[in-house]
């Protein structure tokens, strides 16, 4: 394994209007604005502070009250991992842990090309999602967002995920609901999601879960959970709400149709959906040991039990 340095926040040119737009938005009395309303005024603050400073690289001034990490997992993104990094680097975060995991192609040169990046490099692939679970370990910020090196996805979309954070929420999940298909055109794998919500009583979480990203969790939820559950996303999800921990969903970002097209995660009973199902059932086995076989709930009659198909 190989370790980078981190550089602080304080060093890096974006301090100055983080410190003064914070400060303006806490005299302004906007602390409990939703975060829809906040970023047009993000954006605006840092049109005008890149056009009297000069910056050649604006950032976004996310109010934050507490410290923030990001976590990305790679294997084999080096057509990618750059942007990724370069999004958030406009961010707020006081480090970003990138874990290369089984990585074979250029990620490790093109990582190394972002200073302040702490590098843990792992030569051998270690499991899905291991990383984010070892990327956790290592994570110092009160907030931690976790995405992955194939997908660039916008800073200010990654914010709302820190904001939901910073403002309450244990964990931030990404609302994938618009672009899900019809209960009887949905997949095994969308229907256990659902079905996990809905037996831990959470039905208006639907198929939202850990297994997607970008999604973030307080400083709470790791002490709560511990960092291992994390290698197990579903089962982390599971330990959350039977713990009482907030679960939201602030926004919606697409990330199934820019999902990278592999070998393992194409077709019929693909590798990852095998994987993404014991995942499940391992999340069920675990709720049940906590909270009974029936997990709290009672027979339904079959009209009932259609009533609540169909509204998913």
């Amino acid at each position: 394994m190989t370790q980078a340095t981190v550089v602080p926040r304080e060093q890096r040119g974006d301090a100055h209007m983080q410190m003064t737009y914070s400060t303006w938005h806490i005299q302004s009395g906007l602390t409990n604005m939703p975060f829809s309303r906040v970023l047009p005024i993000l954006k605006a603050y840092c049109r005008g502070y890149t056009s009297v400073s000069g910056s050649v690289r604006p950032g976004i001034p996310v109010p934050l009250r507490s410290s923030a990490s990001a976590v990305v997992t790679v294997c084999n993104e080096m057509k990618t991992i750059s942007a990724v990094l370069s999004e958030l680097a406009k961010l707020p975060l006081c480090e970003i842990i990138v874990v290369l995991n089984g990585c074979k192609d250029g990620s490790f040169a093109e990582v190394r090309k972002h200073p302040g990046v702490t590098l843990l490099h792992f030569p051998e692939r270690l499991g899905h999602d291991v990383g984010r679970s070892l990327g956790a370990a290592a994570a110092k910020g009160d907030i931690l967002l976790f995405t992955d090196g194939d997908l660039v996805i916008p800073a200010e979309k990654l914010a709302a995920f820190l904001y939901a954070v910073d403002r309450g929420a244990d964990l931030a999940l990404n609302n994938i609901t618009p672009w899900l298909p019809a209960f009887s055109k949905q997949d095994e794998v969308t229907r256990s999601k659902s079905f996990l919500n809905l037996v831990l009583g959470r039905p208006d979480l639907k198929a939202n879960s850990l297994t997607a990203v970008p999604h973030a969790l307080s400083r709470r939820a790791i002490q709560t959970m511990g960092t291992a559950p994390l290698a197990v996303p579903p089962k982390a999800q599971a330990l959350a709400i039977q713990h009482g921990l907030i679960v939201t969903a602030p926004l919606a970002v697409d990330v199934i149709k820019h999902n990278r097209v592999r070998t393992g995660n194409t077709g019929n009973g693909n590798m990852v959906s095998r994987m993404i199902l014991g995942d499940h059932i391992e999340a069920l086995g675990e709720a049940m040991s906590r909270g009974g076989t029936r997990l709290g709930l009672t027979t339904q009659g079959r009209a009932e039990l259609a009533k609540v198909r169909n509204s998913v």
